[in-house]
């Protein structure tokens, strides 16, 4: 997992721009995911928690560009998000 901290944009369907922070990337079964944060998330100060994430798959395009693509299968998301708690639980011991 990445200890960087990198914002980047992302657009909407109707062109609309939300700004996310970067909070974690990791590796599961081959594939790269980034968890982002929107910037303007509210966070619980008292617990350090969030409302939401967004768990994206990290692909290249035919260009070989990066690419971030929303994850469709059920099983393959919360596959990730209990890799991504395994690892908050590992950093906070």
């Amino acid at each position: 997992m990445s200890d960087d901290m990198d914002f980047i944009v992302l657009y909407d369907e109707d062109g609309n721009e939300t700004e996310f922070e970067v909070i974690a990337t990791l590796e599961l079964d081959d594939n790269e995911y980034a968890i982002l944060l929107p910037s303007d998330a509210d966070i619980d100060p008292e617990s350090d928690e969030v409302d939401e994430v967004y768990v994206l798959r990290m692909e290249q395009d035919e260009n070989g560009e990066d690419i971030l693509v929303g994850i469709e299968d059920e099983e393959e998301l919360n596959d990730v998000i209990k890799a991504y708690e395994e690892l908050i639980k590992d950093e906070s011991n």
